[in-house]
């Protein structure tokens, strides 16, 4: 039964930029912004949370940048003789289709022409507009609610400074939360943190990218990964590879960063690249396996660190004792994550509830935003772009 409610896409993205999700604060150490770390392994992450908080807004942007010109007025809807607000808006989208759906359809085509996709297609991939909730959407949807005292069924209340809460009924509500003073909602989209699972080193064979077993396993990238289970009969510090960076040569050295290892060429480990094609545009030849215990020093040996300055606005020179250290991921760093969806509509019955497929479909419509607009802290300077890729899970 959990499985047909629970649906799962996995999450592969790569750094266009290197990324900061700072720790807030300054530390005393080699550098003043750290970045988040997994208490466990020490390698840096990007938090579920943030993954969660973007994407929230992301959905939000394209969903308000293509009905605001078809919503109605609050007052048109909450008129209406239903007991709940969502059967309220319910009843007002059907009774007026042609100032809702249809407009949204016609919206939907322009937008299906400007793609090389096929038109049935990219109608069912932007049918998620039409979800009556959207009705009333706001912008205030994509962030912290800034009137969680309101009463769900009053979005249009607003504070002292005139701002107005999260509506409650929209997509975007429904499928990340909301919390109001009479009615919270847990989300039906649940993020995983995004970990590094193949991260770039220069050596003197060109740039490659280290992983360890363990997490190209745990991403199911390793194709039978029982029948290659004799790593105590290899060294500790020996890496492995999948081709010979010296014609004819089936061992040799290898720099990674600082650290000067051996390698090996293991045939019998069959990486599978499919999923990651749209991800990362390299061979898995570039694909360094390294021992687990070496994975999280040469990678925090490797990360970036940007020397940064305040400008003082009179002089235009250099501020005085403004001197400032950050460490990032570095730009061509590959993430690997889970987003799961809870199906409540089929759990519950309920029919106000949007469908998953229309869910992932806002996924995959806003995801381009990462490329612009990123991830994290210091965006403006040069931080945060990702691109992104969702698959369907096992494929």
């Amino acid at each position: 039964m959990s499985e047909d409610l629970t649906k799962e896409k996995e999450i592969y993205a790569i750094a266009t930029d290197p990324i900061y999700i700072g720790t807030g604060g300054y530390t005393i150490g080699r550098v003043d912004n750290t970045i988040v770390r997994d208490p466990i392994t020490r390698i840096p992450k990007i938090p579920g949370s943030s993954v969660a908080g973007t994407w929230r807004y992301y959905v939000t942007l394209e969903l308000i940048s293509k009905v605001k010109d078809f919503q109605p007025k609050f007052d048109e809807i909450k008129n209406s003789n239903e007991k709940s607000l969502d059967e309220k808006i319910k009843s007002w989208c059907k009774s007026n289709k042609n100032k809702w759906e249809d407009k949204i359809d016609k919206e939907i085509k322009e937008l299906c022409k400007e793609t090389s996709q096929d038109e049935k297609e990219c109608k069912k991939s932007y049918n998620w507009l039409k979800y009556h909730g959207n009705a009333i959407a706001k912008i205030t949807c994509a962030g912290q609610d800034n009137v969680s005292g309101a009463n769900i069924d009053s979005p249009d209340q607003t504070n002292n400074d005139g701002k107005t809460g999260h509506c409650g009924h929209c997509i975007v509500c429904k499928a990340f939360g909301y919390s109001k003073k009479d009615q919270s909602w847990q989300g039906m989209l649940l993020f995983s943190d995004l970990q590094i699972l193949l991260f770039p080193v220069f050596t003197r064979f060109g740039v490659k990218w280290i992983t360890s077993k363990h997490l190209l396993e745990e991403a199911k990238i390793i194709k039978d990964p029982q029948q290659n289970d004799n790593s105590s009969e290899k060294s500790k510090d020996t890496v492995i590879v999948q081709k010979s960076f010296k014609e004819g040569e089936t061992k040799g050295y290898i720099n990674l960063g600082w650290l000067n290892l051996p390698y090996k060429i293991d045939d019998e480990i069959n990486i599978d690249s499919s999923a990651l094609k749209k991800v990362f545009p390299f061979s898995p030849d570039d694909i360094v396996i390294v021992p687990e215990p070496l994975l999280s020093q040469i990678i925090n040996s490797n990360l970036e660190v940007r020397t940064s300055v305040s400008i003082d606005p009179i002089t235009g020179a250099a501020k005085e004792k403004a001197l400032f250290t950050s460490e990032a991921i570095p730009r061509g760093t590959v993430f690997y994550g889970i987003v799961r969806a809870f199906d409540k509509k089929a759990f519950s019955g309920n029919d106000n509830l949007p469908n998953v497929k229309d869910i992932w479909a806002a996924l995959e419509d806003s995801k381009k935003y990462y490329e612009t607009l990123g991830i994290g802290g210091m965006t403006t300077r040069g931080f945060g772009r990702l691109k992104i890729s969702l698959v369907s899970k096992g494929g």
